[in-house]
């Protein structure tokens, strides 16, 4: 008997699918590439070497130093992100970045040579992630540092509607002989205190706790600024003054204020023996710091070790280099101020304010 085929189920054709149906728009990465190229390559070194699109960035140190000693160093601008995206507010988050990280090679006498970026987001928005890329282009300018890679990744489900996030990664690099160790730190050396322009990129999460619960008054002064510019300006970038000033001028030991504040940055970089003792009076608390105490009823410990408290940078100093150092700084435009002084340590903590 001849049999007859039985009739199956019907077979249909998946639907096409695309790298965009699945949330990732290749054309609008490949838009910021090239609206960004022209702010990279303003950023770029003699020592650079090649362009943009390569799978790594090449940098040739063989004409610039004798003994290299390379200083790394990474970091991010915290949950002041989350602040600048609140406020829709994207073109200077990218200086907080390219500063927390070249500030900190700097500590050890380090000149920035070369930065690269990592923006990430859920879904790419051109103009908001250009607005990014431009302000971390603007801080390697302003540093001297060649914006030499980075990477934009588009990773759908990741992150929430609207928001990003970023992480930096710097490589520095000092003669051997004139690294920063904290070895020549004495008894009896001076803290000179830079100036900050705010809270830079540090106890956001705190700051954001007092400003929501202050009811975000958007258009509140403080000293003569609304808040929230005070609360948004970009971390102080130190490196071509500070710089300029190794070249000229003895400087013991250099730190970074950043998280942590005062209490825990300054005694990193001293010899273990030697202990701080900083001056309270001397640090007079600028009116956005003054503002967040307050609101936040914050007691004065807590502001110590949250915040810089308006000090950015400490240089260590011998006593009979204080007075040129300060003329020096005066001539920079850099606000400063003896904040306290260096002793032997005792039994207790190693850094007291009073």
């Amino acid at each position: 008997m001849r049999a007859f085929p039985v009739a199956g189920p019907a077979v249909t054709t998946p639907t096409p699918l695309t790298y965009r149906d699945a949330g990732v728009d290749i054309d609008a990465g490949n838009e910021v590439v090239e609206r960004i190229k022209p702010l990279v390559k303003r950023t770029f070194r003699p020592e650079v070497m090649g362009g943009l699109g390569g799978f790594g960035a090449l940098f040739d140190l063989s004409n610039k130093y004798r003994e290299p000693v390379l200083v790394s160093g990474t970091d991010g601008v915290g949950t002041k992100l989350k602040l600048a995206q609140q406020l829709n507010r994207h073109d200077t988050i990218g200086i907080d970045l390219v500063a927390m990280c070249v500030n900190d090679v700097l500590v050890q006498g380090a000149e920035p040579l070369f930065f690269l970026d990592y923006f990430a987001t859920g879904k790419l928005h051109v103009d908001t992630t250009v607005a990014v890329v431009s302000g971390i282009a603007k801080g390697c300018e302003l540093s001297g540092c060649a914006l030499i890679g980075g990477e934009t990744a588009e990773m759908p489900d990741m992150y929430p509607p609207g928001e990003y996030d970023l992480a930096g990664f710097c490589v520095a690099a000092v003669e051997k002989s004139k690294l920063l160790d904290g070895g020549k730190v004495r008894a009896g050396d001076v803290l000179l205190g830079i100036a900050s322009s705010g809270p830079h990129s540090n106890g956001y999460s705190l700051v954001r706790r007092i400003y929501d619960r202050a009811g975000r008054p958007a258009e509140l002064e403080v000293g003569g600024v609304k808040l929230v510019d005070a609360l948004m300006a970009p971390t102080t970038l130190y490196v071509k003054p500070i710089l300029e000033l190794l070249g000229k001028h003895e400087v013991h030991a250099m730190a970074h204020i950043t998280g942590g504040g005062l209490t825990e940055n300054i005694i990193r970089v001293i010899p273990d023996g030697l202990g701080l003792d900083i001056e309270a009076s001397a640090i007079v608390l600028p009116p956005v710091f003054d503002w967040l105490q307050r609101e936040g009823a914050v007691p004065r410990e807590e502001m110590w070790r949250t915040f810089n408290c308006g000090v950015g940078f400490v240089l260590v100093l011998a006593p009979g280099d204080v007075a040129a150092v300060s003329d020096a700084l005066q001539g920079m435009g850099l606000a400063h101020r003896p904040i306290g002084q260096v002793v032997q340590a005792g039994d207790g903590e190693r850094v007291r304010i009073g």
